[in-house]
C-alpha cells in the first residue's frame, strides 16, 4: 500500500482552508460554545443543528447561565432537536463547571466521552489530540499511513479531518477525484449494507416521545397514542429522567 507522506497533511489542510462550511462554532474558541455545539451534534446533521445552537445560546449565553436555569427551561428551548436527553446531560454539566470549572479531564462532565473530550480540548485549548468521531474513522480506515496534526494545529485538522468525512469520504459515494488525500487512497471501500426499510417517523416510539415531550412543555394537549404506545413512552421519558410522575399517575417535567 502507498504510504501517506506529512505532505498529505498539509495538503488536506489547504483543502480544508478553501472548503470549510461556515458554521458558527467554526468562528468560536469558548469551550462552553464549543461543547454545546459538540453534544448538539451528536446523531444530529450539522445544517440542522446551527438554528438550535444560535436560539440556545442566545437564550443561554455562559455556562453559568444555563447551569442557574430550571431544567424545564432548558428541554424546552432544546424541543424539537431530538434525543432530549442530551440537554439533561449538557445541562447537568454546566452545573459542574459553574461549580468547580473547567476539568483537565472533560470526560469528567456528564454526558461527554473521549470523542467529545477531544473535540473540545483541541478547539478550545489547543490540545495536541485527535478527536475521532464517525466521519473521520472512516477517512482513517481508508487511508494508509498516519494521519496526525502539525504542531500546533490540532484543531484545524480535527475540523478538515471531520469536513472530507462529511462532505467528500461519504460512506456510499465518495467523490475520490475531489479528495486531497486520494493519491494516498487504500482503495479498501467497503461499501456500506443496503438499508432496510425504515418505519415511518411518526410510527416510531422516538416520534411518540418527542410529541408527548413538547407538549407536556407547553402545556398543550397530548398527541392522541394508543394506550400501549402512550405507555412505552412515557416509560421512556421517565427512564431518561424528561418525566416524574406522583403517586396518583400525573406525569409533569421536572423543574
Amino acid at each position: 500500500m502507498p504510504e501517506v507522506h506529512p505532505a498529505a497533511t498539509n495538503a488536506l489542510l489547504t483543502w480544508y482552508a478553501g472548503n470549510a462550511r461556515p458554521f458558527p462554532w467554526r468562528q468560536t474558541r469558548d469551550p462552553y460554545a464549543l461543547l454545546v455545539s459538540e453534544v448538539m451534534l451528536q446523531q444530529t446533521q450539522a445544517a440542522r443543528v446551527v438554528p438550535y445552537y444560535e436560539t440556545f445560546l442566545a437564550r443561554f449565553s455562559t455556562v453559568n447561565a444555563l447551569a442557574a436555569a430550571p431544567a424545564r427551561e432548558v428541554l424546552a428551548t432544546w424541543t424539537g432537536l431530538g434525543y432530549n436527553r442530551r440537554a439533561l446531560s449538557l445541562h447537568a454539566a454546566a452545573r459542574v463547571v459553574a461549580e468547580h470549572g473547567w476539568p483537565d479531564d472533560l470526560t469528567a462532565l456528564p454526558g461527554v466521552g473521549p470523542y467529545t473530550a477531544a473535540a473540545v480540548g483541541s478547539f478550545a485549548w489547543d490540545r495536541q489530540v485527535v478527536a475521532v468521531d464517525t466521519n473521520v474513522r472512516r477517512v482513517r480506515s481508508r487511508h494508509c499511513g498516519p494521519l496526525e496534526p502539525p504542531p500546533g494545529r490540532a484543531a484545524e485538522f480535527n475540523q478538515a479531518m471531520m469536513e472530507l468525512g462529511a462532505t467528500v469520504c461519504t460512506p456510499r459515494r465518495p467523490r475520490c477525484g475531489e479528495c486531497p488525500l486520494e493519491s494516498g487512497c487504500a482503495r479498501e471501500i467497503a461499501v456500506p449494507a443496503p438499508r432496510r426499510a425504515r418505519e415511518r417517523f411518526e410510527a416510531s416510539d422516538r416520534w411518540a416521545r418527542g410529541r408527548l415531550l413538547a407538549a407536556l412543555l407547553a402545556g398543550e394537549p397530548e398527541p392522541v397514542l394508543d394506550a400501549p404506545r402512550r405507555e412505552r413512552a412515557l416509560a421512556g421519558l421517565e427512564r431518561d429522567g424528561l418525566v416524574v410522575r406522583d403517586a396518583a399517575g400525573a406525569v409533569q417535567v421536572p423543574g
